[in-house]
């Protein structure tokens, strides 16, 4: 690990060196086992409404999102992408740089004081001075209502885990006793890699391929399927594949590593293509295919928890475990694993379990984002799923070309695209592709959960220009396909009059 002011900072606030546990209380309103996002919110939460709660981490405080997540992954796109456009400046009519040099340590050193900044909204200072009791260890439940941790034992009411999840580590030969990386050690990088290959193109996979391919690195991408983002609808993920092509991105779609060797002190990665062979040289290779939820060492069993390697902690539309006085949240339990979703379910924890909720998993509406170049952002159903709901569908396309600001921006690589029920304008989901598609789905997130259709947003007055209007450009596409006919002869009588 890296030893700097930033470092040192950090580790203040998520892990305090000097750190004295608290005396338990006789009994907790909630006990938390798990300090990430979910944790988090979970605790800020019931504090704030007046319960006695007690968090317990065995880490850090932030969990990946803050550590090796969200946040060191979102400064160092940042840091590509104005990298990218430096060396793209006669696109924007701004004389080509003389020499553009890549200051590799600046940029990770940079994350780092950004990462370091944002633990302070994670510290176990600020939890403690919003009344939570503050644990560091390893838990283990002892009885159904009962936890243990670093010599104490926790008594509760309710509780909740949120211990989170890891990288997944694939069956490949040789992987382990090569040199890889995960997210979890990608950020503690010193130097950029000559040569890298990612394996996985999922949201983690496609998005730092892209940014250590704009900051220098030759990049190779891995995906054992047709394309990137199985979860996205295929259009999305086919202008993603294109735009990691143009960026110089050696691309292999499907194809599989079978096997890692080191051989005269090189890294060799064979891999396989249908019928086709091939073996390719690096210096790095980083994992990003898939996660795995954290259950080992709680002791589950002691708690009647029921849970396995996979789906992690069983939980019911409630959230819910089999043990009624334990519920779960985040990662270790649902199927989106992202920070937003964490947060939401950690809140919903808290108003079910003390105060008599019937919040469901089912009925959240959950947008995300693959915060690559265009991005991707996604929210409500599909197309393919609305048909295999029985639900018609009308979709709505405004390709990002026709859009003023995209084009003066120079990024009109893209679309927005709405689908609604047929005969309505109920909104049942949209995908955007985008460079601000994480800040645009918002406004169809919120329609979607206000009720508010699509004829509603027709008449939204935006700012202009901006790159939201195409979702105004769609809903007015919608609106001019209720001029049926029949309507439009009764305006003309109208206006005849």
């Amino acid at each position: 690990m890296i030893e700097d002011a930033s470092e040192r900072e950090r580790a203040a606030n998520v892990r305090p060196p000097a750190w004295t546990n608290p005396e338990p209380a006789e009994r907790y309103h909630l006990v938390i086992v798990g300090g990430g996002p979910a944790g988090l919110a979970a605790a800020h939460a019931a504090a704030a409404r007046g319960a006695k709660v007690a968090l317990i981490e065995r880490a850090r405080l932030g969990g990946t999102d803050l550590n090796v997540g969200t946040v060191p992954s979102k400064a160092i796109i940042q840091s590509s992408r104005v990298f990218a456009e430096m060396r793209d400046a006669v696109r924007y009519g701004v004389p080509d740089p003389a020499e553009v040099e890549l200051d590799f340590a600046g940029i990770m050193a940079r994350m780092r004081r950004l990462r370091a900044r944002i633990s302070r909204d994670a510290g176990a200072a600020r939890l403690a001075a919003a009344g939570v009791d503050v644990f560091f260890g390893d838990a283990s439940f002892v009885a159904g209502d009962a936890i243990a941790v670093a010599g104490a034992t926790l008594g509760f009411r309710k509780a909740m885990i949120a211990t989170g999840s890891r990288p997944h580590l694939p069956p490949i030969p040789g992987l382990v006793d090569a040199t890889f990386l995960t997210n979890e050690t990608v950020f503690e990088l010193t130097a950029l890699p000559e040569r890298l290959l990612v394996i996985g193109g999922g949201p983690l996979g496609c998005e730092l391929a892209q940014a250590f391919h704009r900051l220098g690195a030759r990049t190779t991408i891995v995906q054992d399927l047709p394309l990137f983002l199985p979860k996205e609808e295929r259009d999305a993920a086919q202008i993603l594949s294109n735009a990691l092509a143009r960026d110089g991105l050696e691309v292999r779609l499907n194809t599989t590593v079978t096997r890692v060797r080191v051989e005269r002190g090189e890294t060799l990665v064979d891999l396989i293509s249908d019928d086709y062979h091939s073996t390719i040289t690096v210096d790095a290779i980083l994992n990003g295919v898939g996660r795995r939820p954290n259950v080992e060492g709680l002791n589950l069993g002691a708690a009647e928890v029921d849970h396995d390697p996979v789906a992690g902690i069983h939980v019911d539309d409630l959230l819910r475990t089999t043990n009624r006085r334990i519920y779960a949240a985040g990662d270790v339990c649902v199927e989106h694993k992202f920070t937003h979703v964490a947060e939401a379910t950690g809140r919903m924890v808290v108003r079910n379990a003390l105060f008599l909720g019937r919040e469901r998993l089912s009925e959240l509406v959950v947008p995300w984002c693959t915060f690559t170049d265009p991005e991707i952002a996604h929210v409500g159903a599909s197309v393919r799923e609305a048909h295999d709901r029985d639900i018609p569908v009308t979709t709505y396309v405004i390709p990002l070309h026709e859009v003023t600001r995209a084009i003066v921006d120079g990024h009109d690589l893209g679309f927005v695209k709405i689908h609604v029920r047929d005969g309505t304008d109920r909104i049942l989901g949209a995908t955007i592709v985008a460079r601000h598609a994480g800040e645009m789905i918002g406004e169809i997130t919120a329609a979607i959960m206000a009720g508010v259709g699509l004829r509603t947003l027709a008449h939204v007055i935006h700012a202009s220009p901006v790159q939201t209007g195409a979702i105004q450009l769609a809903a007015q596409a919608f609106c001019r396909t209720q001029l049926t006919p029949t309507l439009k002869q009764r305006l003309r009588r109208w206006l005849a009059r």
